[in-house]
């Protein structure tokens, strides 16, 4: 009998810990459904690397994450929409690049501020944007000669 209760115990402690796990599982990725945030776009050329769930940041500070992508069938671009936490106002003036963390790291969205004193609202599009740019194609213009000095 004393058996059955250990187990019945050690059961619930690894439940709770699994439950515990999938909490902060949820509040890291964002699943929380918390409504501290605001949504925007932008357009790129090449949105290579990026996917759902990719950081947003803003001088190197999670402010946000990718929640979707597409591709955009009449002007053959990558729409690309958006959450920023809504303590972070982005002027409206300000640009958007695909950034890479080093040459092994995974990409991420980089808010660059601009300087207008009028701020996006909730659905406002980045129209300044910088695709990611293929580490590949780099070293093969510079093995191939093509950079300019």
């Amino acid at each position: 009998m004393a058996n059955n209760v250990t187990e019945t115990a050690i059961g619930g402690v690894v439940l709770a810990a699994a439950a515990g796990f999938l909490f902060y599982a949820s509040t890291i990725v964002g699943i929380g459904g918390t409504s501290d945030s605001y949504k925007l776009v932008a357009s790129f050329r090449s949105a290579e690397g990026i996917t759902v769930g990719t950081d947003v940041r803003l001088a190197g500070v999670k402010v946000g994450t990718v929640t979707g992508l597409k591709l955009n069938s009449q002007t053959y671009r990558a729409d690309v929409g958006f959450t920023v936490d809504k303590t972070v106002a982005v002027p409206d003036d300000s640009s958007v690049s695909v950034s890479s963390e080093g040459l092994l790291g995974g990409n991420f969205l980089e808010i660059i501020p601009g300087a207008s004193a009028f701020n996006l609202d909730e659905g406002g599009e980045i129209e300044d944007t910088q695709g990611s740019v293929s580490l590949l194609t780099l070293l093969m213009k510079f093995v191939a000669g093509d950079g300019t000095q």
